[in-house]
């Protein structure tokens, strides 16, 4: 493989070239990320802390959380310091251990976001069965599927770019190394490698959007019929795995759909699956739930009360000291 290629790293071009732009971004990205850092290690350590790690919903939320955090650190880091930089550049193992990581955490999200469907599903279609079909194991072994459906399609995504020859140019017009923006650098035709990337990111992202979106319409179709607390209540948990599956997808699929080809809008829909939907995932689950809601003032009461019984013993081991 070496021998066919003759780049050792690549150039980044990044968002913007204007300096102004740049420093703008790096205090709007760096907020992002802290937000995304905070939100999801605070659900993940309510969830953890408290009695809702055994309910299906919140266990997935779990896990969607953590995936949050590790996709997202796959590329966030690396933009906001390559925002401060000169010359923005990554080697070329560098640049195919992010490709293949943001693939593998981003297709565990995409299928844990289809285990969330299905738990939504059972749980108001099929409720005298929820408890049996929901167990503990079912759970597991979807989120072990979960972890193997992301590894076989990162791999597959990894494979195509890794075997191909790059002999320069070597600028890559995005902010993170992924295939499309690779394919254009290789020195070879990329017609059929094209259709593959389509066929693995393309067509999967489309078919489960498409399961995605049926579910949630069944299911909002059958809580048509509830009594008007239980309606809302079980709506007000599908619109927000509505708007995370539309907020995640939408960009998704504009950009691996199509042939493949690179546009110059192509970074800035990118920005709302590496940045902005992660982001709202936390306050989209919790603004209008009241159990996550719950968990969280319990844990910040819990931690509270700590510091406070903390500082009142301060006094009293200096008291006994004199």
């Amino acid at each position: 493989m070496e021998n066919r290629n003759n780049i050792t790293e690549f150039i980044l071009l990044g968002l913007s070239q204007q300096k102004e732009v740049e420093i703008l971004c790096f205090l709007l990205f760096l907020l992002c990320y802290i937000a995304i850092l905070a939100g999801n290690l605070l659900i993940m350590i309510s969830i953890t802390c408290s009695q809702l790690i055994n309910q299906p919903m919140y266990f997935f939320l779990n896990f969607l959380s953590l995936s949050d955090l590790c996709y997202t650190s796959t590329v966030i880091p690396k933009l906001i310091i390559d925002l401060l930089e000169e010359k923005k550049t990554i080697s070329y193992n560098g640049c195919m251990t992010q490709l293949f990581t943001m693939h593998f955490f981003g297709g565990i999200e995409v299928f844990i976001l289809t285990g969330m469907a299905y738990d939504r599903y059972v749980a108001i279609c099929k409720p005298l069965h929820y408890t049996v079909i929901m167990g503990r194991r079912r759970c597991d072994a979807m989120i072990a599927a979960s972890c193997a459906g992301g590894f076989l399609h990162s791999f597959g995504q990894f494979l195509l770019a890794v075997f191909l020859p790059y002999c320069g140019p070597n600028e890559i017009d995005h902010y993170f190394c992924d295939v499309y923006p690779l394919l254009k650098l290789a020195c070879t035709d990329t017609s059929r490698i094209g259709l593959l990337v389509i066929a693995n990111s393309g067509v999967m992202g489309l078919v489960t959007f498409g399961v995605l979106l049926i579910s949630y319409t069944v299911i909002l179709y059958t809580i048509r019929s509830y009594p008007k607390e239980n309606h809302n209540k079980a709506l007000s948990t599908c619109s927000s795995h509505i708007t995370v599956v539309v907020l995640f997808f939408a960009p998704l699929l504009f950009i691996y759909i199509r042939p493949a080809t690179t546009l110059p809008e192509d970074k800035m829909f990118a920005l709302f699956y590496t940045i902005v939907a992660p982001m709202l995932n936390p306050l989209i689950y919790t603004l209008r739930n009241m159990e996550m809601n719950s968990a969280i003032n319990k844990l910040c009461s819990h931690i509270m009360g700590r510091r406070r019984n903390r500082l009142k013993d301060i006094p009293a081991c200096h008291h006994r000291a004199c």
